[in-house]
């Protein structure tokens, strides 16, 4: 593909994703132990890290704790990691995942924020790499990896928008 056709297909993507929806988006991948966070810009084209939400153990203190995160980067969309297999099929965990959307969404919906599900297949893989790729091992990237991943989420699904 040409630069230009490349560019053409952006803006193409840009368009798509403000028919979506206005405002920033923020994406969470599911852990065990951790929820990480990204966040777009506001233009829905670039998406960042925030953080982690540590697990309490507690479903309704972790939604909390994702409510605030949400509203401190000003989402009005949030996008949930569906981890499906690798065959696309619904497991155990994305099913568990589902369950927490249906939560999630009752705690947004009442604000205007609206949520939705994107393939996660492989963002942590992905993420993983990244982070070697940039000198991070071990602990250093253990403690951002979950935030890594929602930002490859994020990305591919403003990518896809």
């Amino acid at each position: 593909m040409t630069e230009a056709g490349a560019r053409a297909e952006r803006e193409r993507g840009r368009e798509r994703g403000r028919e979506r929806g206005h405002g920033r988006v923020a994406a969470l991948d599911l852990g065990t132990r951790r929820i990480g966070v990204a966040f777009s810009d506001s233009g829905r084209t670039v998406a960042s890290p925030w953080g982690s939400v540590v697990r309490s153990g507690d479903a309704a203190r972790d939604r909390a704790a994702v409510l605030d995160a949400v509203r401190e980067v000003g989402a009005g969309t949030v996008v949930v990691g569906l981890p499906l297999s690798l065959s696309g099929r619904r497991g155990p965990a994305a099913l568990a995942a589902l369950e927490e959307v249906a939560g999630l969404r009752a705690d947004l919906q009442p604000l205007g924020i609206t949520i939705e599900t994107a393939d996660e297949r492989l963002t942590t893989v992905e993420a993983q790499r990244s982070l070697t790729a940039a000198g991070r091992k071990g602990q250093a990237a253990r403690r951002v990896i979950d935030s890594a991943a929602a930002m490859v989420l994020l990305q591919a699904w403003l990518d896809r928008a």
